[in-house]
């Protein structure tokens, strides 16, 4: 069990992602004093029909850094493309050395049962990166560093077999986890005709339903599905 002062770290696979999946936690942390960081992969580049990738990631890199200041967090990106995410020792150590840097007390990132491969990659690099940053004998530029628990976030691409069996009360934060989905031209409307923001607001609502509250995001375990709600990460008090 973790006490004291917490550091969320969300691992994305694309700028946005984690700010969808898991923007009204981490505001709710930062809120309560405690450290947050988004750690992107890619930036999601490939996705405008006006802009060229390299237009298009510089975007998406600066929106990714309006998110992250709405919600309080730091933001690293790492240098990887869209679609072409490796699942390699490689990216592993790059996220690995994020790990050791910042020293998050707990990871969140994708579920791996997904519709974009981006997002399968993303959730096992972070699962093994995790374990090589807390092994003392894996020699690297800094320290081992154990992040106490890892859990997965709900993402509309990632739909496949996620059973939440936490439900985190986002109410008093809702309306920051909105401006920080609005950062995003994609989100607002601009590129792609899905309604990301209608759709995670309705997403909260009924999820806040089943938790008894106004609003509530969703995280699954590695390792067992009781279902329960909380103010809080278990573990990972506010």
């Amino acid at each position: 069990m973790s006490s004291g002062k917490q550091h969320i770290m969300v691992v994305s696979a694309h700028c946005g992602d984690a700010e969808v999946m898991a923007g009204g936690i981490v505001a709710k942390y930062t809120k309560h004093g405690h450290q947050a960081s988004i750690v992107h992969l890619t930036p999601g580049e490939k996705g405008h029909r006006g802009m060229s990738p390299e237009e298009y990631a510089e975007q998406k890199r600066r929106e990714a850094k309006a998110a992250a200041d709405i919600l309080g967090a730091e933001v690293r990106f790492l240098p990887y493309k869209d679609g072409e995410l490796p699942l390699s020792d490689e990216s592993k150590y790059a996220l690995c050395d994020v790990i050791r840097e910042l020293k998050p007390t707990v990871i969140l990132t994708h579920w791996q049962e997904s519709i974009h491969k981006d997002h399968t990659n993303t959730s096992l690099i972070a699962v093994d990166a995790r374990f090589y940053a807390a092994i003392p004998g894996i020699k690297r530029s800094l320290p081992a560093h154990a992040a106490a628990g890892l859990f997965y976030c709900e993402n509309w691409e990632d739909p496949f077999g996620f059973e939440p069996d936490l439900f985190i009360d986002i109410s008093e934060v809702m309306d920051t986890y909105v401006q920080a989905m609005e950062a995003y031209e994609l989100f607002r409307g601009g590129i792609s005709p899905f309604r990301y923001i209608d759709y995670y607001k309705a997403l909260a609502v009924t999820r806040g339903c089943v938790a008894g509250c106004a609003y509530a995001q969703t995280l699954m375990r590695p390792q067992d599905a009781i279902k329960q709600s909380a103010p809080s990460i278990p573990g990972f008090p506010l």
